[in-house]
């Protein structure tokens, strides 16, 4: 297992954000991560990188335990992640942003070989043209790529994708998800959270549902998209079960 969460419970002052949060995810597949508004989704990622680290319950990434672990500590041993609300360094150019990626990450390059990685990884993504812009003239799909890229010059094993979807029209989706699988398909292992469903289902292998901060489902899309609890708390309409894994 690439990735194990144990317990994992998360409280900021009377609100129970998380509560006893446990699965394991397997090297090379991708997981989706979905559940209503407010359900803990980005704040389990940051549990899990160490953005707000748990009170109680571990994190256990390549058999090692990294629970309460600094940020940047966890960057160093290969994980890296996109925001949901993108935030590129807007007075850097396109280049000298992923460059900070590939500096601080797995591998700690130098300016230097860190540039050779921004430009690979520019071209990886299709905003090779854009490298010299400021980050902050690019537009949102721009920007979310701009984000997947920072994140890919890091080197991860593990890469954790939240909403890279939003926002983004029907062509810029399509795009994005052949992307993504590239990106798994050359050995990043992907744990992703998005709203948009019939992405999400089609796209992961492993699928966890939270609710009210608590693992309410996991399993198959096929299993999770006709489960009773996640048609309750999360899709509504019974029906809208099988448009998802029909394309609706």
């Amino acid at each position: 297992m690439i990735l194990q969460v144990q317990g994992v419970c998360k409280r900021f002052g009377g609100l129970q954000a998380l509560t006893d949060v446990t699965f394991d995810m397997e090297e090379g597949q991708i997981l989706g991560l979905i559940g209503p508004n407010g359900a803990g989704k980005t704040t389990l990622f940051n549990a899990v990188n160490g953005v707000y680290p748990p009170e109680v319950g571990k994190v256990v990434f390549r058999g090692q335990d990294i629970t309460r672990w600094a940020p940047y500590k966890v960057a160093h041993l290969g994980m890296a992640r996109t925001f949901q609300v993108v935030r590129p360094l807007n007075e850097l150019t396109v280049r000298d942003n992923v460059i900070v990626g590939a500096c601080y990450g797995r591998e700690g390059h130098s300016r230097t070989a860190g540039a050779k990685v921004a430009d690979a990884v520019l071209e990886r993504v299709g905003l090779a043209e854009r490298a010299n812009q400021l980050a902050a003239s690019l537009n949102v799909a721009q920007k979310k790529r701009l984000e997947m890229a920072r994140a890919l010059a890091a080197k991860p094993y593990l890469l954790l994708l939240d909403e890279v979807l939003a926002g983004l029209n029907p062509t810029e989706v399509a795009r994005m998800l052949d992307t993504i699988r590239q990106i798994r398909a050359e050995g990043v292992t992907i744990f992703m959270i998005e709203h948009l469903m019939h992405a999400v289902m089609n796209l992961s292998d492993w699928v966890v549902v939270l609710d009210y901060g608590k693992v309410i489902a996991q399993g198959l899309p096929q299993q999770v998209s006709t489960d009773p609890h996640v048609v309750e708390a999360y899709l509504g309409d019974p029906r809208l079960a099988a448009e998802l894994l029909a394309g609706g």
